[in-house]
């Protein structure tokens, strides 16, 4: 599923939220999940009308008014709980890029931060909160309009700051932004690190198909010509107009490394691994890196909830110290999986859709290699049988 944010008016964590809420996600489901990482809260909505459009309005009530906690007691807290991979994985991303903000403008290390109003259980509620909704919606590509920044200052722990502070700067470091006529805060830290976490495509609206669209609102009176509302769009991706029915598009992440100094039999471990855990593709490319060294370039294509995983195993399968990514939009042939009769039986193959709606029937590697070995045949015979016969048929 694609979700567009809409932030005509910023983005705050409970606005997120309350928005998501609109889009269908149940509050007591919410609730059961979040009790399980966390207590002394309560979850309830209200509708709420702003410039005549409805929203949902969310409120964590607190009963546990601890506000000041330690960057490693809540890292601590999330990597312990009961959570799905790729909401754990998000939530440890958006609280690490509130704490480096913390430790860069306060000069501290980053173990040794202490979170302020960031460490109460209303932010870790929105923010956990967030990324659970967001699984259970399924959403895997994430478009935005660029961050708008309020002006003026606001009253924190520290004292009288300037709006965006700075904390949601540093946070935002790398990300599209604009200015707003906002006279106050309109973009949170927590609301900046979900933004950052999520990694979003900047720009229009994404060729898709429309499901549900949800409101958030915000608290503040923000002073400026468009209501404080959160919209965010839901919806499938579409076909590529004016490219023929089928052929589709969609979005994937590609992360890429150099090596210089592996054996060619652990970097075909390293493929294999990577496949297994849930690469679209993994390839092997000869390079020279500096002082002319014959190095590898691994390449791998991924949707972004493997994007954490897959980079873990890079930095500790092989002998990289870094790994770059970057979103890339595809154009894919329609494609489904079949199972077609043959002499060895019945095996799964790909029916692939041409742009002029011829079809073609290709057989699975992992069905030919097990033919070929039950078998004792060759490889390339199997594979030549079943697509003729896939062919014929």
């Amino acid at each position: 599923m694609i979700l567009y944010l809409d932030m005509m008016a910023g983005i705050a964590g409970d606005m997120f939220l309350g928005a998501l809420v609109d889009l269908g996600v149940p509050v007591d489901w919410l609730k059961g999940k979040l009790s399980d990482v966390l207590g002394g809260f309560d979850l309830r909505t209200e509708i709420v009308f702003k410039s005549h459009l409805r929203a949902v309005n969310l409120y964590v009530d607190v009963t546990d008014h601890v506000t000041h906690r330690h960057y490693t007691h809540i890292r601590e807290m999330i990597e312990s709980a009961d959570l799905p991979d790729r909401v754990r994985a998000n939530a440890l991303t958006a609280f690490k890029h509130i704490a480096q903000a913390e430790a860069r403008i306060h000069g501290k290390d980053i173990e040794t931060v202490h979170f302020h109003e960031i460490g109460g259980i209303d932010s870790l509620v929105d923010i956990i909160g967030s990324f659970l909704a967001l699984d259970y919606l399924g959403v895997d590509q994430v478009v935005a309009t660029p961050i708008p920044l309020g002006s003026g200052t606001i009253k924190c722990a520290h004292g009288t700051i300037p709006v965006p502070v700075p904390a949601t700067v540093a946070i935002l470091k790398g990300l599209e932004v604009t200015g707003s006529d906002a006279k106050t805060e309109i973009v949170t830290p927590t609301g900046a690190s979900i933004v950052a976490t999520l990694a979003p495509q900047f720009g229009a609206m994404p060729d898709m198909q429309i499901e549900k669209v949800g409101y958030g609102a915000g608290k503040r009176d923000t002073g400026a010509s468009v209501p404080n509302l959160l919209r965010l769009v839901l919806g499938t991706p579409a076909e590529v107009k004016n490219s023929g029915e089928n052929i589709l598009s969609d979005q994937v992440h590609v992360l890429y490394t150099n090596v210089d100094d592996m054996s060619p039999e652990v970097l075909g471990f390293v493929m294999d691994l990577l496949m297994d855990k849930g690469a679209l593709d993994v390839s092997f490319t000869p390079a020279f890196m500096k002082k002319n060294r014959p190095a590898t370039r691994i390449e791998v294509i991924c949707h972004k909830e493997q994007l954490q995983v897959l980079s873990h195993v890079l930095l500790t399968e092989t002998t990289s110290i870094g790994v770059r990514y970057h979103v890339c939009d595809r154009m894919i042939l329609k494609r489904e999986p079949v199972d077609v009769e043959t002499t060895f039986g019945r095996v799964t193959a790909k029916k692939i859709t041409r742009p002029n709606g011829q079809v073609r029937i290709m057989p699975e590697y992992d069905e030919c290699k097990r033919i070929a070995l039950e078998q004792k045949l060759p490889f390339y015979q199997v594979y030549e049988q079943i697509l003729a016969e896939s062919t014929d048929g």
